[in-house]
């Protein structure tokens, strides 16, 4: 099924619900990983000096916790082509509405190239990819940091209530 663009004429107030519930999955999901299932770096090690896969509760949980990522974030995109996004809050300076634009295509990247990178190191046993699955959650994690603070600023300083939008 083909979905087409949300009408540029069409700009909804808010995101959707769906928007609003896959936004917040994928909050607690890479909260989790980084929280509890960060140490996938053990069994991935063994995995490579034994090459006999290291399956227990950790890589077992990373590995369906990342999947659930990519699948949100595909779900995602889908439900932003379909349905647009809010525009910017009015007063927002420019170069902080540009820097927003990118800084959301780079999270909607990395959550597509992180589980991406982690399936072709894990099950590929390519130790690139298990470096460059790392870089990207440094990264993701320095946007998410930024995002939480441009949420701040939105709030409490320039009180444009933008946080209401995703509630």
């Amino acid at each position: 099924m083909t979905v087409a663009p949300a009408s540029p004429a069409h700009t909804p107030a808010a995101y959707t619900p769906a928007q609003k519930l896959l936004h917040w999955a994928v909050v607690g999901l890479i909260a989790l990983q980084w929280l509890i299932f960060d140490s996938m770096g053990r069994p991935f090690h063994t995995t490579m000096e034994t090459g006999a896969r290291a399956w227990g509760l950790v890589p077992v949980a990373h590995l369906v916790i990342g999947l659930l990522v990519l699948a949100c974030a595909l779900a995602r995109l889908w439900l932003r082509r379909a349905h647009g996004a809010p525009e910017a809050p009015a007063g927002e300076p420019e170069v902080f509405r540009v820097a927003s634009k990118w800084a959301h295509r780079a999270i909607y990247a990395l959550l597509l190239a992180m589980p991406l990178s982690g399936l072709a190191a894990w099950f590929g046993l390519i130790g690139p990819a298990a470096e460059a699955h790392e870089l990207l959650m440094n990264l993701l994690l320095a946007l998410i940091a930024a995002h939480v603070a441009a949420v701040a600023v939105h709030q409490l300083w320039w009180k444009t209530g933008l946080l209401a939008r995703m509630k």
